[in-house]
């Protein structure tokens, strides 16, 4: 279960916190005022979470190449790389 500390109170107990955040897996909202603005999570879910937004962002771009195949299905390649060429020089002009 998360909890929930203010910047300040996590000044004065910082040690405790980062001692329960990482032996404890205790993840911490860190709030100014009483807006959320950060988070202290174990390093073991932070890796986790860069996996999971690594494995996320290799999906979507599988799909938009699926999608682009599939919209280029009827064209030769050398027409698509002719394509690619003259707007890459377009752009650089």
């Amino acid at each position: 279960m998360q909890k929930v500390i203010g910047v300040t109170a996590l000044q004065r107990r910082f040690r405790s916190v980062f001692d329960e955040g990482a032996n404890d897996n205790v993840p911490y909202v860190l709030t100014r005022g009483s807006r959320p603005e950060a988070a202290l999570i174990p390093y073991e879910t932070f890796l986790q979470l860069l996996a999971f937004k690594e494995e996320e962002l290799l999906a979507e771009f599988g799909r938009l190449a699926s999608r682009i195949a599939g919209q280029n299905v009827d064209h030769a390649e050398a027409e698509v790389e002719a394509d690619v060429a003259a707007a890459v020089t377009k752009t650089r002009t």
